[in-house]
């Protein structure tokens, strides 16, 4: 009977083992398929692939964000649109954003859709202080007007209750409103 019990024991033992190799190698399917998924749902092509994206990735790539700046640089729509405050959050709104989207999409009529009213009342939804933040760390540089360093002094200081998108409303999209009118017109 002890021998079948150190048999037992054994097989236990290299189940366990098993179990064990099988839950890692798991876990790192998981974990590499979802980077992968957020990598490739966090482009400026996966974003504009919906129809009613079509004027707003044309005033994105005419503004300064869209590449249309003498450095060449090219901000992706998740570089203004999640928060880049930390992982979990970035990852929450991020779902929230998409399952949003995806039921708009299903249900609002882009032709009678009040696009620029939505985007007037709920810029500060979409457009995160963390994520201008991120890239615009210096915001007083030599050169800058005295108007745009005293606002910008006012902001670093916690003096003011405005944020980037209410001085700079349209910064990464273009003649935004002048798109989105003519492309709904019908």
């Amino acid at each position: 009977m002890a021998l079948g019990g150190a048999g037992e024991g054994g097989n236990g033992r290299r189940l366990l083992i098993l179990g064990v190799v099988a839950g890692v190698f798991l876990t790192l399917v998981a974990v590499l398929a979802s980077a992968f998924v957020v990598e490739a749902t966090s482009t400026d092509r996966f974003c504009t692939q919906c129809h009613v994206m079509i004027p707003f990735k044309q005033a994105w790539e005419d503004s300064v964000h869209g590449g249309n700046n003498p450095q060449g640089f090219k901000a992706q729509c998740t570089d203004c649109h999640l928060p880049h405050t930390n992982l979990v959050e970035y990852l929450m709104v991020k779902t929230q954003t998409g399952i949003h989207d995806v039921v708009a999409n299903m249900t609002i009529d882009p032709l009678t859709h009040d696009w620029m009213g939505n985007a007037e009342k709920n810029r500060k939804n979409f457009t995160f202080e963390s994520a201008c933040m991120a890239c615009h760390q210096d915001l007083t540089p030599p050169g800058q007007k005295p108007g745009a360093r005293k606002a910008h002094r006012a902001y670093l200081l916690g003096e003011t209750e405005k944020g980037c998108v209410d001085c700079h409303p349209h910064v990464g999209h273009k003649d935004m409103g002048d798109r989105v009118a003519r492309w709904f017109k019908g």
